[in-house]
């Protein structure tokens, strides 16, 4: 059912009742501004939410950070050369 904000606020205990036959929508000036579900559905949509998450390039390093650490292992990076050629650059070094 879709409720009018003002309406749901006076009449929480309804809206959570109603809960248990389908989610409640919660609209003001025609703009949805919340869903009220069952707890075993919002768990649901977390547990999926979590897996559908795309790990990125700075939580990979932080896990590998973490492992280093955990390992007491250092990972040693090279120093970069100062003379190396530049193609874009011609014979300009940097």
């Amino acid at each position: 059912m879709n409720w009018k904000l003002d309406e749901a606020q006076q009449k929480l205990p309804e809206v959570i009742d109603a809960i248990a036959s389908e989610p409640q929508l919660i609209f003001n000036q025609d703009k949805l501004v919340a869903a009220i579900v069952e707890p075993k559905l919002f768990q649901a949509f977390l547990a999926w939410h979590q897996q559908q998450k795309v790990s990125s390039f700075a939580d990979a390093f932080a896990e590998l950070r973490q492992i280093c650490a955990e390992e007491n292992y250092i990972l040693e990076t090279p120093a970069r050369c100062s003379d190396r050629y530049i193609p874009l650059f011609g014979n300009l070094v940097w």
